[in-house]
């Protein structure tokens, strides 16, 4: 089988998928990078992994980062991937794909092709004309707790998607209607909800769904893959294989390539959601000097903040404001609510309005601290407590982002979600990453 169609970058993986007999319940546990400031989640997911094989043993939570020895936390996941190895926790498959359906509670599911790209034909720098491209910046501060983690490991695991522009259907969805032999079905822990794949490993198919992407490409330089989660995992994976060709490490090496499942932009399934601020200023007072500050970074923007105590007055002016040209940014802090808005914006999004300001107010304040939060009522929680900001940023339609990328590079980091933070993948797959 022809495992490589390098003008796609798309490489046929040899997937590892967990033996008879691991609790796939247990296994799979959600992306890294998620509830950040909900320490309570991953003692819960600890808890419900126990003493099973599971991917929360292979990765390192952000949340985890903060406490303890990274160094030690990073040599027992090496030591775990190679213990599940050698004692047969995991199965290795034929080369081949994984076609996944994922119910989250929405009318509909999201549907994804689980493949394997190669890093060569990917640039996560503003301005990057690669076949594959960054979506939103990366921060460089960032990469490198991922790129320890994956530089002496032998496995991977992967909880990227990456979007696909695919207004006819053609690569994904005609493989449901296919006989394909089941790869698992389970309930994911912690509210994820349903996931079933299925193996994609004949020729046929295969060279049919390259053909399916080789019709994709839009733009000169051409697009076909755009990042959507996981984007400074896949950057960690780049500057890795970039340090093993620089000792000589082969062309067809495998950690030239990174698993990521494919999700096609205009599935019915997916759906956008926006990435809230939370700030943490450490006092009432602080936040009152902080909201003037952002007061009078945009004063000649025709910057107007309102506050109100009421719940349902709050909702109102934000239809309002919804309705009226400019940005509007709604708020928590004080034990009120309000909305800040922006009539003449230097900038075309919310997003970057909010997080120029951001930058400059941390560069000067090494007290404060930055979260992203994913869902409303998560961030309206945490701005609760004192010495705190929580900013609601507005949505992006999914159907501007190509045409965005396309004219204008990556958005600013953190602008967008698939999904809300219970929809992120799951670690489940794996993939042997060194000979």
């Amino acid at each position: 089988m022809n495992q490589n169609f390098p003008d796609i970058a798309l490489h046929v993986p040899k997937l590892m998928l967990p033996a008879d007999g691991v609790p796939l319940s247990s296994w799979a546990v959600i992306a890294c990078d998620q509830h950040t400031s909900s320490p309570e989640y991953w003692a819960e997911t600890e808890r419900l992994v126990g003493d099973n094989p599971s991917t929360l043993r292979l990765v390192l939570p952000e949340a985890s980062l903060v406490h303890g020895e990274r160094e030690t936390a990073i040599a027992e996941i090496n030591q775990r991937m190679a213990d599940y190895l050698t004692t047969g926790v995991l199965a290795e498959q034929a080369p081949g794909f994984v076609l996944v359906e994922r119910h989250v509670g929405r009318s509909l599911p999201r549907r994804g092709l689980l493949v394997a790209l190669d890093l060569e034909a990917f640039d996560y720098r503003r301005g990057a004309r690669t076949l594959i491209r960054s979506t939103e910046g990366t921060d460089a501060e960032r990469l490198p707790a991922r790129v320890a983690v994956r530089r002496h490991a032998l496995l991977e695991t992967p909880h990227v998607l990456v979007l696909i522009d695919d207004p006819q259907r053609a690569v994904i969805d005609p493989l449901f209607a296919l006989d394909l032999p089941a790869a698992y079905h389970f309930e994911l822990m912690q509210g994820g909800g349903q996931v079933r794949g299925w193996h994609v490993s004949d020729r046929a198919v295969i060279d049919a769904i390259a053909q399916a992407l080789s019709a994709l490409p839009q733009g000169e330089p051409p697009l076909l893959y755009a990042m959507g989660d996981g984007n400074h995992s896949f950057a960690a994976a780049r500057a890795v294989w970039e340090e093993r060709k620089a000792r000589g490490a082969a062309t067809d090496h495998p950690a030239r390539y990174a698993l990521a499942e494919l999700v096609n932009i205009h599935d019915d399934g997916l759906e956008f959601a926006p990435i809230h601020r939370l700030l943490d200023v450490g006092s009432e007072a602080a936040v009152t000097v902080a909201l003037d500050a952002l007061a009078k970074r945009f004063e000649e923007c025709r910057f107007v903040r309102r506050a109100v105590a009421d719940a349902a007055e709050w909702q109102r002016m934000r239809a309002v404001a919804a309705a009226e040209p400019g940005h509007h940014i709604a708020y928590r802090a004080l034990g009120r609510q309000g909305i800040c808005s922006f009539a003449k914006p230097p900038f075309p999004l919310a997003v970057e309005c909010l997080q120029a300001f951001l930058d400059e107010y941390l560069a000067t304040h090494p007290q404060a601290a930055l979260d992203y939060i994913h869902g409303d009522d998560a961030l309206l929680a945490l701005a609760a407590q004192p010495g705190r900001i929580g900013f609601l940023l507005p949505g992006m339609d999914k159907r501007d982002l190509f045409p965005t990328v396309l004219r204008a590079g990556a958005t600013p980091r953190k602008t967008f979600s698939l999904g809300e933070a219970h929809e992120k993948r799951y670690y489940l797959e794996c993939r042997r990453i060194a000979p």
